[in-house]
C-alpha cells in the first residue's frame, strides 16, 4: 500500500429535501455509508446563509435526522396527511452559487455521463443541471430584469464538454498529479489530525444531531498503519466554477467543492495482442479571458490569452489499474492566441476583419506575463510555434509575427541561454498550397526535434531491453531523468491566428511522435516511430479530430474546416463542400451569435456581477474594462522589465517550479492521515463497486472504442498488430453483418479466407485514403459487442463461430441423460430441432467425440435410492497449464508481465478471428 493516496470525495450523490424554511441537503458517498448534511436557509431574500456542522452520519442516524424533520415541521402535531419534509431533487454534485438582482440560486448536476477512467479514476460529464432559486415567495423581491439574467446565465451549455471527477484533479496534469504522491508529506506541517473537525456551537442547533466522532479504525490494541490522504488545491486557471463556489468554499467541508473544467475528454481503447492500452485525451480550457472568436483576440493585461487550451495525452497500461504498480505516461502542449495586445474589429461584416494593434508594449510586458506563467506551470524551454503568415499581398497575418518575434527576443537576453525561449516560425499555408512539399513531413520533422527537447512523463524507469537494442533516437530524448522515470521539462505552444485547423492539425504531428516514444518506452513496439494507416494512428487520428472539433465549437462557432486529411490530400471530393458548409457556419456563428454567447460567458465566469448601481450587461458597449482590471485603476507596483519572471522560478529550472517540493507548493495540498483500509482511499472499492449488481456488457471499458473492433479489418488471416500498415480500403467498418440472406454472408467469408495476405509497409505510400470516419455509425460495430442470445435473434449472420460452438455443446451435454421422463410439445420439440440443426449444419460445428458430463465433474451417489438420489460434486482437478494461466494473470496484477511467446500469439490470432471475423 502507497504511502499517499488521492483523497475521495465524500459527497457523490445529493438530495435536496424542502420545507417551509429551509432546504437539507444530504450530501452521501458512492457506498451510501457515510452522510454529511447541509441547511440552507430560505428566509432570506438575498443573502446566503448556509450552515454545515461537518458531521459523517451514517445511514441510520440520516434516517433519524429526516424523520424528525418531517415530523417537526408538518403544520399539526401528529399529522399524517401531509408531509412536514418533501424531496425536491436528486443529484450528483454542486456547480455552485449564484445571485443577480434577486435571491440565489443553487446549480446541481442531475444527469451524469462517464467517459474516461485513469487507474481506476473515473472522468464523468455534465449531461443535465438544474438551477432553484432558494428564497421562498413570501420573502422575495421581484426585479422586472431577473428574468433575462436567468437566460443569459442559462446560455452556457453545462451538458456540453463539461467534465468533473471525484477523486481525480483534472485541472492538473497526470505527472503533477502522481508527482505528488512521491513527497515526503510526513515532514509536511499541513498534515490534518486523523478525526473530523471540531463542530462549532452554531452548528449544534436547528434539528441537526451531533453524534460523536469515532477515531481511526483499531485492530487489537494497536491502530492500522496509516495512509497520507491527499487533496490539493485546483489550478483556477482551467477552473470554471471556481467564482461559483466561492462564497461557501470556506464555510463547508471540500467534500462538498466539485471543480468542472471546460474542453474535451475522450478515452479510446488500443488492443496490442490482448493487452489493453487506454489512450485519453483531455483538453482544459483557459477560464480566464475566455470567450467568442473575434471578440477574444490576443492577452489581457495580466498575461492571460484567448483560446488557451492545455492538451495532455494519457497512455496507461490498462491491464494494471493501480498508480503505484501501473504504467502510466503523459504528454502536454499547449495553444493560445498570440501574447500580444491586439484585435479585430467585426463592425465591416468582413470574412476576414484586419488585425489592428492595440497598444505599444516596447518592452513586452504582456508577452513577459504569459511566458512567465508557463515557466511556473511547464518550466523549460518554452517552444513556440507559430504558424501565421510570412507572405501576403496584402499584410494581415504577417502583423503578428512582426510584433511576436521582437517580443521573444527582447525576453531571452534577460535569461540564462540554457533556459531561453525558443522561436519556430513556419508558413503552414503556404506549403500546403505548393505541390511539391508535404506538410506533414515537415510537421514530423518539428515534432521528432520538439519532443527530444521537451521529453515525456513516465513514472517507471527504462526496460532492460532499451539497453540491450538501443534505439538511436531514444538517447537524445530530453526531460527530466528521476529514479522512477522521467519528467516533461517544457512544453510546446503553437499558435496561428485563429489557433483552430493549423493548430490542430500540427498538434497532432506532435502528439503522434510523443505517442510512438510513449508505446516505445512502456515496451509495446520496439522503434519508437508509428506510421500513417495503421489501426493505433487511425484511432489517434479520430481522437484528435474529435478534439479540434469541439474546440472549434467552443471558441469558432463551427467544426474544423481544414483536417489532418485535407494536409494529406487525399481527402475525398465531398469533403469540399462541407469544408464550405462550415465557413459558412463559422462565418454566420460570428456575426450573429457570438455576443449573446460572450456575454453568457461573462456572466457565468463573474467577469460580470450584476448590480443595481451599474449599468445591466446588455447596456455595455463593449466588455474591455471586465477583462482589462488595469484600464479602470492604475497598478500601485510595476515588475520589472529585465526580471520578468516570479521569484524562485529560475531556481528549479528546467523542472516547473509548481511540481517542486517546496514550501509553497506543499502549502497548496491538505493531507489527513487515514486508515489504509478507509474508504476515503480506497480506489479498489470505488471502481469494481462490490456493493453493486453489474452487468459486464454495460461497463464502460467494453462501451469504448477499441482498435480490434473498430478500426481492425474484418478479413481471415489479417495481421492482429495495430501497428501494421493497411490498405485504404481495410477498415474496421467493413463488418460482414448487416446482409440480407445468409449465402452473402457464407460467400463473403469465403473471399476473404482466399484473400492475399497484407502488404508490406513499404508497399503503401503515406497518402493512402482512410474512409474510417464517415461509417464510424455503423450499425455492423454494435453487433460486436452484444451477447449470444441478441446475436441470435437480431442479427443471425453475423454470430460468431465460438458462441454457437457453445450453444451446441449444451445441447450434446443434455443429450446423454437417458433417465429423464418428461414430456415436450410438438411446437417445442420441433423449434429445438430446428435449433440444433442451425448450429450443426449452418456454421460447419464439428465435433466427433461424445462429451461426457462425468469428464468434467465427478459425481458419487450418496444415497442407496436408486430413483431419487442425492448427488456430492468434487471439485474438478486443475490441470497443469490452467493453473500457469491463473499464476500469470496474478503476476500480471502484481505489475510483472512475461513476454509473449509463439504459442500466446497464436492464440491471441485465434481469439480474434473467432471474436470479431
Amino acid at each position: 500500500m502507497p504511502q499517499s493516496s488521492a483523497l475521495i470525495s465524500g459527497v457523490q450523490s445529493l438530495v435536496v429535501y424542502e420545507t417551509r424554511a429551509r432546504y437539507f441537503i444530504v450530501g452521501s458517498n458512492q457506498a451510501q455509508t457515510k452522510h454529511r448534511v447541509l441547511k440552507i436557509d430560505r428566509t432570506e431574500p438575498k443573502d446566503l446563509v448556509i450552515i454545515d456542522d461537518k458531521h459523517v452520519y451514517s445511514q441510520q442516524e440520516v434516517r433519524e435526522l429526516l424523520g424528525r424533520l418531517d415530523l417537526g415541521n408538518r403544520t399539526k402535531i401528529g399529522q399524517k396527511g401531509s408531509s412536514g419534509l418533501s424531496r425536491a431533487v436528486s443529484a450528483y454534485g454542486i456547480v455552485g452559487f449564484v445571485r443577480f438582482l434577486e435571491g440565489y440560486y443553487i446549480v446541481l448536476i442531475t444527469k451524469r455521463r462517464k467517459m474516461a477512467d485513469i487507474g481506476g479514476h473515473s472522468i464523468y460529464k455534465v449531461e443535465d443541471t438544474s438551477m432553484i432559486y432558494i428564497p421562498i415567495d413570501s420573502v422575495r423581491v421581484t426585479h422586472p430584469d431577473e428574468a433575462r439574467y436567468v437566460r443569459i446565465f442559462q446560455n452556457v451549455d453545462l451538458s456540453s464538454n463539461f467534465y468533473f471527477s471525484y477523486s481525480y484533479d483534472l485541472s492538473h496534469s497526470l505527472q503533477y498529479n502522481l508527482t505528488m504522491l512521491l513527497r515526503p508529506w510526513e515532514l509536511s506541517s499541513t498534515v490534518e489530525p486523523s478525526v473530523d473537525e471540531e463542530h462549532s456551537s452554531q452548528s449544534r442547533q436547528d434539528s441537526f444531531d451531533i453524534f460523536e466522532d469515532e477515531g481511526l479504525p483499531m485492530q487489537g490494541h494497536f491502530p492500522s498503519p496509516l495512509v497520507n490522504g491527499l487533496k490539493s488545491e485546483p489550478y483556477l486557471k482551467y477552473v470554471w466554477n471556481g467564482k461559483l463556489l466561492e462564497r461557501v468554499k470556506d464555510i463547508v467541508h471540500h467534500d462538498w467543492l466539485m471543480y468542472i473544467i471546460h474542453g474535451f475528454c475522450g478515452q479510446s481503447k488500443l488492443v496490442i495482442y490482448g493487452r489493453p492500452v487506454h489512450v485519453t485525451l483531455i483538453a482544459r480550457r483557459s477560464s480566464r479571458f475566455a470567450g467568442t472568436r473575434f471578440l477574444k483576440r490576443g492577452a489581457n493585461c495580466e498575461g492571460d490569452v484567448a483560446n488557451e487550451v492545455e492538451t495532455e495525452q494519457i497512455i496507461h497500461d490498462a491491464s494494471v489499474m493501480s498508480f503505484t504498480a501501473g504504467s502510466y505516461s503523459s504528454y502536454v502542449q499547449v495553444r493560445g492566441s498570440v501574447p500580444l495586445y491586439w484585435s479585430q474589429d467585426i463592425s465591416t461584416m468582413m470574412p476576414k476583419p484586419p488585425i489592428r494593434l492595440d497598444q505599444a508594449d516596447p518592452y513586452a510586458y504582456v508577452a513577459a506575463l504569459h511566458f512567465d506563467q508557463m515557466l511556473q506551470r511547464f518550466g523549460s524551454p518554452i517552444i513556440i510555434l507559430n504558424l501565421v503568415k510570412k507572405r501576403e499581398k496584402r499584410k494581415h497575418e504577417k502583423i503578428l509575427s512582426e510584433e511576436l518575434y521582437p517580443a521573444v527576443i527582447n525576453l531571452n537576453q534577460f535569461l540564462p541561454p540554457e533556459h531561453c525561449i525558443d522561436y519556430i516560425a513556419w508558413d503552414m499555408a503556404r506549403y500546403t498550397k505548393s505541390k511539391l512539399c508535404n506538410v506533414l513531413d515537415r510537421l514530423s520533422m518539428i515534432a521528432e526535434n520538439v519532443v527530444k527537447r521537451t521529453g515525456f512523463y513516465i513514472n517507471r524507469s527504462d526496460f532492460y531491453c532499451h539497453t540491450l537494442r538501443p534505439d538511436e533516437r531514444w538517447g537524445d530524448v530530453g526531460g527530466h531523468i528521476t529514479p522512477t522515470g522521467r519528467l516533461q521539462t517544457g512544453v510546446l505552444r503553437t499558435n496561428c491566428v485563429d489557433c483552430l485547423d493549423r493548430t490542430n492539425t500540427a498538434q497532432f504531428m506532435v502528439g503522434k511522435c510523443a505517442l510512438a516514444y510513449q508505446l516505445y518506452a512502456l515496451g509495446m513496439i520496439d522503434k519508437p516511430k508509428l506510421q500513417f494507416d495503421t489501426d493505433c494512428v487511425r484511432l489517434f487520428e479520430e481522437l484528435y479530430e474529435d478534439h479540434g472539433d469541439t474546440l472549434s465549437l467552443q471558441y469558432g462557432g463551427s467544426q474544423l474546416v481544414h483536417r489532418v486529411k485535407t494536409y494529406r490530400k487525399i481527402a475525398p471530393w465531398t469533403q469540399h463542400s462541407k469544408d464550405i458548409m462550415q465557413t459558412l457556419s463559422r462565418y454566420y456563428s460570428n456575426a450573429f451569435s457570438d455576443a449573446d454567447r460572450q456575454d453568457a460567458i461573462n456572466l457565468f465566469l463573474q467577469v460580470y456581477q450584476p448590480s443595481e448601481q451599474r449599468p445591466h450587461l446588455w447596456e455595455l458597449p463593449t466588455d474591455f474594462y471586465l477583462h482589462h482590471k488595469s484600464s479602470m485603476a492604475l497598478a500601485q507596483e510595476r515588475r520589472s522589465y529585465t526580471y520578468w519572471w516570479s521569484e524562485g522560478v529560475l531556481a528549479f529550472l528546467p523542472v516547473a517550479y509548481d511540481e517542486v517540493a517546496c514550501k509553497d507548493n506543499m502549502r497548496k495540498v491538505k493531507v489527513k492521515r487515514v486508515n489504509r483500509y478507509d474508504e476515503a482511499i480506497d480506489i479498489y472499492t470505488e471502481f469494481f463497486k462490490p456493493y453493486e449488481l453489474t452487468s459486464f456488457d454495460d461497463t464502460f471499458c467494453i462501451a469504448m472504442t477499441n482498435s480490434a473492433r473498430e478500426f481492425m479489418p474484418k478479413t481471415v488471416g489479417v495481421d492482429p498488430s495495430p501497428f501494421t500498415v493497411r490498405k485504404p480500403e481495410e477498415t474496421g467498418k467493413s463488418v460482414l453483418g448487416n446482409k440480407s440472406s445468409k449465402e452473402e454472408a457464407v460467400v463473403q467469408r469465403k473471399t476473404a479466407a482466399s484473400a492475399p495476405p497484407p502488404p508490406s509497409e513499404e508497399a503503401i505510400s503515406s497518402t493512402s485514403e482512410d474512409d474510417s470516419e464517415e461509417d464510424r455509425e455503423d450499425d455492423g460495430s454494435v453487433s460486436q459487442r452484444s451477447t449470444p442470445i441478441k446475436l441470435l435473434t437480431e442479427s443471425g449472420d453475423s454470430t460468431r463461430t465460438h458462441e454457437v460452438e457453445t450453444h451446441t455443446l449444451a445441447l450434446q451435454i443434455v443429450t446423454p441423460m437417458k433417465g429423464w421422463s418428461g414430456s415436450i410439445p410438438l411446437e417445442q420439440n420441433l423449434v429445438s430441432g430446428q435449433f440444433a440443426h442451425l448450429g450443426k449444419s449452418q456454421h460447419k460445428v464439428e465435433r466427433n467425440e461424445a462429451v461426457h458430463l462425468a469428464d468434467f465433474i465427478c459425481l458419487d451417489p450418496v444415497s442407496l435410492f436408486q430413483e431419487d438420489s442425492v448427488y456430492a460434486t468434487a471439485p474438478p482437478k486443475v490441470d497443469p497449464d490452467s493453473r500457469e494461466v491463473f499464476e500469470g494473470h496474478v503476476m500480471t496484477g502484481q505489475g510483472q508481465v512475461r513476454s509473449l511467446c509463439r504459442e500466446d500469439v497464436l492464440m491471441y490470432r485465434e481469439y480474434i478471428k473467432n471474436r470479431y471475423m
